[in-house]
């Protein structure tokens, strides 16, 4: 006998519950959404659209392919990576032109790519876009 006490049945069950949980958890909080595939940012040019989708002052998410385009006042079009900088999770939420991260609730400015709110601390990365024959056309060669 060790002189330690065993454990009792139902810290074992409770043990087991708990495991699933935690892996979910993991999993939630893991590279890209846990094994998503998609690459963080465009790996070649990707059409995302009619150009009219993005207002004057306003932004357009494109989550199939973890971009947020932005348009200002006079025209400029940027766009920015939407894979949180934080955790690498997807970013699936625009308000306005603010983009919020669902794993941690990292927020950032969908014209400048700001952090506005922590846990993040560095901005998302800036790609390239151009308007092309009334299309939107982001990632490199754009």
């Amino acid at each position: 006998m060790s002189g330690r006490p065993s454990a009792s049945r139902r810290a074992i069950l409770r043990g087991a519950a708990l495991t699933p949980a935690v892996a979910l958890g993991l999993t939630a909080c893991g590279p890209i959404g846990g094994g998503v595939t998609t690459p963080a940012t465009p790996t070649a040019p990707v059409d995302l659209g009619a150009e009219s989708e993005v207002p004057k002052g306003g932004a357009k998410l494109y989550r199939d392919h973890n971009v947020v385009v932005s348009r200002d006042a006079d025209g400029t079009l940027k766009a920015y990576s939407t894979i949180c900088t934080h955790a690498q999770c997807p970013i699936n939420k625009l308000q306005g032109t603010k983009l919020i991260c669902p794993c941690h609730g990292s927020e950032f400015d969908a014209t400048t790519g700001e952090v506005v709110r922590s846990p993040a601390s560095a901005p998302l990365p800036e790609l390239p876009v151009r308007a092309e024959g009334g299309r939107l056309v982001a990632g490199p060669g754009a």
